[in-house]
């Protein structure tokens, strides 16, 4: 079943995975709290993680970073090559920035610090199950911050790179490229755009390609990069 199915058939089936078992119980507490969410499996390391995707299928696996055996990125990178349909949710506190950078590599669609608010789990998971990317705003604000800190050089050459990036677009895929770095799914970006949504799936597999990303949320970050922000809603204008 693709994940942007998943709102018709039932609800969202989530695995969670960390080796901390207090954390463990307080990510299914929160999602417990939304009757369209339902926990099917707990894991307490990566491997098993992988080993539990592959038995019960959930939409959305989440994941901490760091975990024994096999750490949260390495797992992210196998349920994303072995299990596509499968999208992942990532964990992560202050002061793990280059993890985060690694696990937009390695596919992962959602970002979440630990400390962050529950509604922020919740609308990332509810997000990534339909198929949209998901970066909490402390998360942005802490990636933007360490690219920041590899000096202004760097930044420049990083912004230059995604403007140049982002000039072999089309306009209609620039559109599509500054509503992924807004988060939406396909569903919505078609609504905004009044467009059919295979058509908008299509541009999106274009703009992926033209930019040389292997997901969503790496999209979304080159759109911030390149400073194509997203349109407010249509109620805000």
């Amino acid at each position: 079943m693709s994940r942007a199915g998943t709102a018709a058939a039932g609800p969202v089936r989530v695995l969670v995975a960390d080796d901390e078992p207090m954390i463990r119980a307080g990510v299914r507490a929160v999602l417990a709290t939304d009757p369209g969410i339902e926990v099917v499996a707990e894991a307490a390391d990566g491997h098993e993680a992988v080993e539990l995707v592959r038995a019960h299928r959930p939409h959305v696996a989440v994941l901490d970073v760091r975990m024994p055996r096999t750490n949260g990125i390495d797992a992210a990178a196998e349920i994303r090559r072995t299990l596509p349909d499968t999208g992942v949710v990532m964990l992560t506190t202050f002061g793990e920035d280059d993890y985060i950078l690694r696990a937009l590599g390695a596919g992962a669609a959602g970002f979440l610090i630990k400390s962050g608010e529950p509604e922020e789990l919740l609308a990332g998971v509810r997000a990534v199950a339909d198929g949209a990317a998901y970066l909490s705003p402390k998360v942005a604000a802490r990636v933007v911050a360490h690219l920041a800190s590899s000096g202004a050089g760097a930044l420049a050459e990083r912004r230059d790179a995604a403007r140049e990036r982002v000039a072999g677009l089309t306009p209609r895929e620039r559109e599509v490229l500054a509503h992924l770095g807004g988060g939406l799914s396909n569903g919505q970006i078609a609504r905004r755009l009044h467009l059919v949504e295979g058509t908008v799936k299509a541009h999106v597999s274009s703009v992926l390609a033209r930019l040389g990303v292997d997901n969503r949320a790496a999209a979304a970050v080159v759109a911030h990069e390149a400073g194509i922000l997203p349109p407010p809603p249509p109620e805000q204008r």
